[in-house]
């Protein structure tokens, strides 16, 4: 029994190394070769015999190419890791030979995104070093999966084929492309920076009057001059000032869009807008769509919060988010901005030019009386232009750089 136990174990192990390696025709091979000597030997077929016995050659001379060990430490080296849509950047494969006797060439395969690149290596002598440069395409926005590295050893038949994985994959960002923009609360909102609101505060920074004294007032408040000549306990009273927060919604469904151009530049003006804002020290929240699954029974009202901790941060979560048919449109996104967010002072909707004027209106709606909505939409084909509808502001721009302008006009008006 122990005997039989380690018989099963170690043939366990041999058939869980060679399983892998052995291709489909590898077996088709294996499987002929008694096939073959079997039936040739009983019926005297010499040309089965034949056929048997070079079946045995072929599959020796394929594994030899499975013996030995390859002497390279290979690598792999990203040049960034975060990229502008468009901007070149290349990776490399290194290899090193820690042996003491010369390396052969080796052909390396590089999964990028969807495809492959090969890294060609050469023969190294001992303690020498080589090295091949691959370029990363970034000519569209999202996050591209660059590796792992792995060289193939194979007969040239293919019976029989190992892979060597040397590196882990590696993440490149895309981010869309931003412009640098005034700040986005130059002439918009109304906060510590500018000028206090018309709500009044019994506990503030700008003095707006003075009043009776109420239970429940803070004493420190009691303004003892006016009290004296009055004869009456009077209180001061203050114009609310607050912070501001700016929101910034993106619509991630198909049905606001007439084409993909129109959906990057609507990222683009979202993460322009972000960058400045977090430049600027100001309360933001980043928001987009959130997608219905596939198989629901009913639509899912919500979004997702993007970070705002750091500009990168913003645009590393803008590479990845994706237009779907099932995504939130801009009339639901502000509906649920508005109820989950309090002390809004802007709302920036971004949309494109499938939306119309009248659910812009409806998404302004969402939001109270005292929120400035700002709703930017993305239309290369219209007249860039700034219109009023309703108390929200409509800014049509063709390209990126015209969000520079727009948002000048919209707070000169």
């Amino acid at each position: 029994m122990r005997f039989v136990g380690a018989a099963r174990s170690t043939i366990a192990r041999y058939a869980a190394r060679i399983t892998p390696v052995v291709t489909p025709l590898g077996w088709v091979v294996l499987a002929l070769i008694p096939t073959t000597l079997i039936a040739g030997y009983s019926i005297a077929w010499m040309e089965l015999i034949v056929v048997g016995y070079a079946s045995i050659a072929v599959a020796l001379m394929a594994a030899i190419y499975l013996f030995g060990r390859s002497q390279l430490t290979i690598s792999l080296h990203v040049e960034r890791r975060r990229v502008t849509v468009g901007e070149a950047i290349s990776g490399e494969v290194r290899g090193v030979n820690a042996g003491k006797r010369r390396s052969l060439g080796v052909v390396a395969e590089i999964p990028v995104a969807a495809t492959f690149a090969e890294a060609v290596l050469p023969s190294i002598r001992p303690g020498g070093a080589a090295s091949h440069e691959f370029p990363i395409p970034t000519h569209r926005r999202g996050v591209i999966s660059v590796g792992p590295v792995r060289t193939i050893r194979a007969d040239p038949i293919g019976l029989v084929r190992r892979e060597l994985i040397w590196t882990e994959s590696a993440e490149v960002f895309v981010h869309p492309r931003t412009i640098s923009i005034p700040s986005v609360s130059t002439g918009l909102i109304r906060d510590l920076e500018g000028n206090p609101t018309k709500d009044l505060s019994s506990n503030d920074i700008s003095f707006h009057a003075l009043r009776e004294y109420l239970p429940g007032d803070e004493r420190r408040n009691i303004h003892w001059k006016t009290t004296a000549r009055t004869g009456r306990y009077m209180v001061r009273q203050f114009e609310e000032t607050r912070r501001s927060h700016l929101v910034i919604a993106l619509s991630l469904a198909n049905a606001d869009y007439a084409s993909d151009y129109e959906f990057e530049m609507a990222v683009s003006v979202a993460g322009s807008l972000g960058a400045q804002a977090i430049k600027d020290a100001r309360t933001i929240t980043v928001v987009a769509s959130e997608q219905t699954p596939q198989f629901a029974k009913r639509k899912i009202f919500a979004v997702r919060t993007l970070s705002t901790l750091t500009s990168t941060r913003l645009l590393d979560d803008l590479t990845r988010v994706n237009s779907a048919d099932t995504a939130l449109r801009i009339v639901d996104v502000a509906r649920v901005t508005s109820e989950q967010r309090d002390g809004v002072s802007v709302a920036f909707l971004i949309c494109g030019s499938a939306v119309s004027s009248q659910q812009l209106r409806a998404a302004s709606t969402k939001f109270a009386a005292n929120v400035e909505v700002v709703a930017i939409v993305c239309d290369p084909e219209a007249v860039p232009g700034l219109r009023r509808v309703s108390g929200l502001s409509v800014l049509t721009i063709g390209y990126l750089e015209e969000l520079k302008r727009a948002l000048a006009r919209s707070a000169a008006v």
